[in-house]
């Protein structure tokens, strides 16, 4: 069963477990298991990683998905994520600027040196919470949303997430996780929701996270949101 966190006629938000598919497409897909599970129309909006998990927003009509999709393409919609990285930043926090190149084939993405073809600009904003280790848990806030953005900003650095080898942080479960997401509704009220990771791979960092961010799974009405451009890409 897929966890929601709020739904209505038009939209469904829902915590997308780690190994699914956040679109449609072969095996297990989000999409189908939220059809399955609300017998109704479901349209995604945006993606995340099949190896990530969190906090996701899906349509249930053709016109909400117009709504929301424009909504992103205004920069509309705000993302944060809790993730897990080898090392640590040589600053506690700060915005990284890079250019970001995917290749598709190889399903992958690259910071390069200089503008060309194919390659986009990619921006986000971090926080360091705690040390533990050798590991660090960051929070992460997307102004961009290209491909594997947050996996290949930070792996660039010398600083992996832990579990993802396609970037270096090795075996096992991703620790990335779409812990907030907060945009309009289509009827134009402002929108919050927010839900902590759990499990092991995030045990030895559960205090510092329970006392850094909201803490609780639902609904929470919020007034603003800051830009993220072209929302509709994974990271």
């Amino acid at each position: 069963m897929i966890t929601i966190l709020f739904q209505d006629k038009a939209l469904a938000v829902c915590l997308k477990p780690p190994g699914v598919l956040s679109q449609d497409g072969p095996g297990e897909t989000l999409p189908a298991l939220l059809r399955e599970q609300l017998e109704c129309d479901i349209f995604p909006v945006h993606r995340l990683d099949r190896e990530a998990g969190g906090v996701m927003v899906c349509a249930k009509t053709s016109r909400a998905a117009g709504a929301l999709s424009a909504t992103m393409s205004r920069g509309e919609f705000r993302k944060e994520y809790l993730c897990i990285v080898r090392g640590c930043p040589e600053e506690p926090e700060g915005v990284w600027k890079d250019l970001l190149l995917h290749d598709k084939t190889r399903n992958k993405s690259f910071a390069v040196k200089r503008m060309r073809g194919g390659v986009k600009e990619a921006s986000l904003a971090y926080k360091v919470l705690a040390e533990r280790e050798g590991l660090s848990l960051a929070l992460v806030q997307l102004h961009t949303g290209r491909t594997h953005q947050i996996r290949v900003q930070f792996a660039s650095r010398g600083l992996p997430l832990m579990g993802d080898g396609k970037y270096g942080g090795g075996s096992g479960q991703m620790a990335l996780w779409s812990w907030s997401l907060s945009f309009p509704h289509p009827n134009g009220k402002q929108m919050s929701f927010q839900s902590l990771p759990k499990g092991q791979l995030w045990e030895p960092f559960a205090g510092v996270i329970k006392s850094n961010t909201v803490g609780t799974a639902g609904y929470h009405p919020q007034t603003a949101a800051s830009p993220d451009t072209n929302a509709s890409s994974p990271v």
